[in-house]
């Protein structure tokens, strides 16, 4: 698949999802992105905002297998991993795959769940495959988990250390629609006479790996390298932070950028495809120093005042293509 075809098949999604979703164009562009990049996105907002119409949206769209798990405190590893039961007609242990084994997995309120069952789905997000009992069991491919988490009722809750956020590539908000958005909510509702959402595929499995082998097609400049590293590099030293972003940072963003280029209609990254998704790729994996947060000092707000300080590269290779 050429790189035009992908911008083309990008809009496309974009637009199915957006019949379902309102007003979040750039937020499901950076979904989208996520996606196309081969990554996992964790959507952190408050409850309402269609994180999980959004996810049910693109697995439609993208012709991907979508399954749902609500996570709960009385969640086992083994009811997102599956397990082996007992066959009683051929008198063998059989493995039952779990929810897990699907192109589009909607972890819903991943923070609702103990500490052993995330890391069972964490570990699966980052090795492609499931050990059950000595037994290794491959994911489908592709395979992509978009986890929702309530930054609210902390009560119960099992917030994801750094560790295991730093294996997202991306941390999206939705936040509140305008009130002219809330309106076509409403009006939208009122027209299709029913709850539920049905978003027509626009492709399928096989087409969105070829989407994504073509993104690793798409130049970078090494100038647009570099600022991606001096950009993650620039959080580790900022004075606000205990921890910055780790390498993974860096190329979360690099990999992002690509991708966000090709949605935009490019097949060369700019310095602008960075910047839009430094907050996302970055802000999650600084840890602020615990006697600023009473000073509203946040990731995004790091990333920000990094955007502001580190130089932008003047020029890109390709650019005037």
């Amino acid at each position: 698949m050429r790189l035009a075809e992908v911008s083309d098949l990008s809009r496309r999604v974009l637009d199915r999802v957006g019949q379902a979703v309102v007003g979040k164009s750039e937020a499901l562009e950076l979904v989208l992105a996520g996606i196309l990049a081969g990554g996992h996105v964790l959507l952190e907002d408050y409850p309402g905002l269609a994180k999980t119409l959004a996810a049910r949206s693109f697995a439609q769209a993208l012709g991907l297998e979508f399954r749902r798990v609500q996570f709960t405190p009385d969640l086992l590893p083994s009811d997102v991993t599956g397990a082996f039961v007992y066959d009683q007609k051929n008198s063998e242990f059989v493995f039952r795959p779990g929810p897990i084994f699907t192109g589009l997995l909607l972890a819903d309120e991943i923070n609702r769940t103990p500490p052993k069952t995330q890391a069972a789905l964490l570990e699966s997000m980052q090795e492609h495959q499931v050990t059950v009992e000595g037994q290794t069991f491959p994911l489908p491919v592709p395979f992509h988990v978009l986890a929702t988490a309530n930054p609210v009722e902390y009560e119960g809750t099992y917030p994801l250390p750094e560790a295991q956020l730093d294996r997202f590539m991306l941390r999206i908000g939705f936040g509140y629609p305008t009130a002219a958005e809330e309106w076509e909510v409403l009006r939208r509702r009122m027209s299709r006479r029913t709850e539920d959402q049905k978003v027509e595929a626009v492709t399928d499995a096989a087409g969105l790996l070829a989407a994504q082998q073509a993104v690793e097609t798409v130049t970078v400049d090494d100038t647009v390298g570099q600022y991606c590293v001096d950009l993650a590099s620039a959080t580790r030293r900022d004075s606000q932070v205990l921890v910055g972003a780790s390498p993974r940072g860096s190329l979360a963003l690099l990999l992002t950028a690509r991708a966000y280029a090709v949605i935009k209609g490019r097949d060369y990254v700019v310095p602008e495809d960075v910047k839009a998704v430094a907050v996302p790729a970055l802000a999650h994996r600084i840890t602020v120093r615990p006697e600023l947060w009473l000073h509203d000092v946040t990731g995004a707000t790091v990333v920000r005042a990094v955007l502001g300080a580190v130089p932008t590269p003047p020029t890109v290779a390709g650019a005037s293509r």
